[in-house]
Parts: C-alpha cells; structure tokens; sequence
C-alpha cells in the first residue's frame, strides 16, 4: 500500500526520530511510505485557541497537499482530531461547500497510526521486540475524538518480550492540553503530578503514547524527578526488532520525550 506520511510539526521540529520509526515500521510491514514536502502545520493550536478564521489557509493546504493520496497516517491523535473534526468546519465557517467537501473526504483518509495498524492493515503483530516493562497513557484526543479504544494496547501486547502493565487512572489527562499548559500553569503542573505518581506506581520502565506532545510534558516531569522512567512514542516501540540489540537502556534509547 501506498501511504502517505503526515508527520506533524512536533515531529518535524522536536521528536524526528518519531517520524522516521513510523517510516521504518511502515516499510518493514511492506508498505511504500511518502512524503509531501508541501505539508505544514494542520492549524489544530490555532483552532484551538479562538484563532478558526487564521486556520482556514493551513486546511486548505492540507487538502491540497494530501488530496492526492488514498491514506494518510499521522503519528500524532491530537493532530489527526484536527484533521478529521476541525477542518471541515473551519472550512464550511470560512471557506466554502466545496472546500468543506474535499476536507471532510480528506480527513476521513487522515489515520492514527494505531488505527491504521488495526483497522487499514489488519495488523496487531507487527514483529516487534522490546523487552521493557511499559505503561501506556492513552492521551485525550486518541481516547475521546477519536475512541482508538483498544487498539494502542493490543499492538504493545503482541510486542515480543515487552510486559505491559496497567496504568491507574489512565484516562485521566496530563494536563498538557497545548496552551492549557502555559495559561494554567499551575492547574497543569498539579494534573502532572498525579499523572507521574500513576506511572511510578506501575514500576515501568516506559510510558508509552500516541501523541508526542503528552510524552513531552509526561517525560519533561519525569526527568525533573530524575525517575528513570522514560517517555517513549508507540511508534518507536513498535519499530524495534531483534535486529536492534543489544537492548537499549532507558538511558541510551535514542529520542526519549525528556
């Protein structure tokens, strides 16, 4: 299958390694992966901080740019909530029917990678191995935009030699919610705490997600507390194999979200 990448501007920017993990697990399960260099930001934090109108350019580049291609996979729930719920009324409110029309059919195209794993590739074993103990943080746009449900959880559990164990609490936000964090300092730092003291508590070596922005804020506080503990994107789980020993330590595991 052809599948085209929407990598996301915290990837682009922050987490590469998070793009070029999805890129590898893609290819290894026998999939061409491109990249439309004509991709930018999806217009999500402007949408989400009053600014709909400033967003209605990016929605149409985004059209634009991934109209072409019959899927798209975004390794981000946050980013690809945008796409799929936001764009089609950003355009209806400030563009046009048409508009409205080929976002909504795009965005349809538009998968998390866990969804597109499961449900587009019919996949749960990807041939991975990692042999950690990891929890996992479904994150609040995978969890309740766009109701993945089980599915991060049933590709880390065919994952060769890695021990998933619960996470309490584990619906409960981290408290990152893009300029949430900097507007409720305060409120956002306390919702931390109590996501960190979760983890903790399961012992893992790992906290996993979908969307890097949660493990940037989960890892950033984990790594204050100098826990050991560190925050890791699925998608780089899921593009380990044998062929990468010896195991990597939580220390010397490349691009953890610190």
């Amino acid at each position: 299958m052809r599948i085209a990448l929407f990598v996301t501007c915290l990837a682009d920017t922050m987490f590469p390694q998070v793009g070029r993990a999805t890129v590898r697990l893609l290819e290894r399960l026998g999939h061409q992966v491109v990249f439309p260099d004509q991709q930018t930001c999806c217009g999500q934090m402007h949408v989400n901080t009053g600014y709909q109108r400033e967003a209605l350019p990016l929605v149409e580049r985004y059209v634009r740019t991934f109209e072409p291609y019959d899927v798209i996979v975004a390794p981000s729930g946050s980013c690809v909530g945008s796409v799929r719920h936001q764009h089609g009324l950003v355009a209806s409110t400030y563009g046009s029917a048409a508009l409205a029309e080929d976002a909504e059919a795009v965005g349809h195209r538009t998968y998390e990678l866990s969804e597109l794993l499961v449900d587009v590739l019919g996949v749960t074993d990807v041939g991975a191995y990692f042999p950690h103990t990891v929890t996992y943080h479904p994150t609040c746009h995978s969890l309740r935009m766009l109701r993945v449900g089980e599915k991060p959880l049933q590709l880390l559990r065919e994952v060769e030699a890695l021990r998933l164990v619960e996470l309490p609490e584990a619906d409960q936000c981290c408290g990152f919610g893009g300029t949430f964090a900097v507007k409720n300092a305060d409120t956002s730092t306390a919702m931390l705490a109590d996501k960190m003291r979760n983890v903790l508590d399961t012992g893992a070596e790992f906290c996993s997600a979908g969307d890097s922005s949660c493990l940037m804020h989960i890892g950033g506080g984990l790594t204050r507390l100098r826990s050991g503990t560190r925050a890791l994107h699925l998608a780089e789980i899921l593009a380990q194999t044998k062929d990468d020993l010896p195991a990597l330590t939580p220390t010397e595991l490349e691009g953890s979200h610190e």
